[in-house]
């Protein structure tokens, strides 16, 4: 069970989390939850670049380890990288510790201050632990002792939710209503979520190109978080 458009009541409880970004422009901004995976997300970022289309991708730890030469194609390109957890972990039933240490472990590979809980299940004690743990590199080298050694700083992440969900996931649903989910629900300043994931692309193949020509057509802009 899950819904498409994200509940007032989980806005709410989360005040501090991102659902979506300012309504005044036509602007949209597309993302892709569990990659890196060859052909899939290779798939994507050839349907983005025949719109002039920018995203942001969520990864996982993990497939980037897997697949380093698909996520330096997503960088390359001039897509958002953000964090999705090493392994996957779902919030609700995973003990913070294990949870915040997992997420830290993908920050070493995505180095970004976005990030996006699996499954979007995220307890407020992780929240405040994970903002409370964050490290984005500083720019440049710094001398120590003789030594050049990268440097990290404490930084809050922005935690990322969504306002529309396509649905991508569930073999069950038909294309054409993956398609219709996102048309049906996104307006200026949605959040929409896909998966560049195996199990989601027959539905992402046929829902990303129709989706980008449908929102194109109305002249309306994808950007990165």
């Amino acid at each position: 069970m899950y819904l498409v458009k994200s509940p007032l009541l989980l806005r709410w409880y989360y005040p501090s989390l991102l659902w979506s970004k300012p309504r005044t422009e036509k602007v949209i901004y597309l993302t892709f939850d569990d990659g890196p995976i060859p052909n899939v997300t290779d798939f994507v970022l050839k349907t983005l670049k025949a719109f002039n289309a920018k995203a942001t991708f969520f990864c996982i730890g993990d497939n980037i380890t897997k697949h380093p030469e698909v996520f330096n194609r997503v960088k390359k390109d001039g897509h958002a990288i953000g964090n999705h957890t090493f392994n996957h972990l779902k919030g609700w039933i995973t003990d913070d510790e294990i949870y915040v240490q997992n997420a830290l472990k993908c920050q070493q590979l995505t180095q970004t201050n976005l990030f996006r809980p699996p499954y979007g299940r995220i307890k407020k004690s992780q929240v405040k632990k994970l903002v409370a743990s964050y490290q984005l590199p500083v720019t440049g080298l710094q001398a120590e002792t003789g030594n050049k050694q990268h440097k990290t700083h404490n930084t809050s992440p922005q935690i990322v939710m969504w306002d529309v969900l396509s649905g991508d996931f569930d073999q069950k649903l038909a294309p054409e209503k993956c398609y219709q989910n996102v048309i049906k629900n996104t307006r200026n300043g949605s959040i929409i979520v896909f998966h560049d994931s195996l199990k989601a692309f027959d539905r992402l193949a046929y829902a990303l190109p129709k989706v980008l020509k449908y929102f194109s057509d109305k002249g309306f802009t994808f950007s990165t978080l």
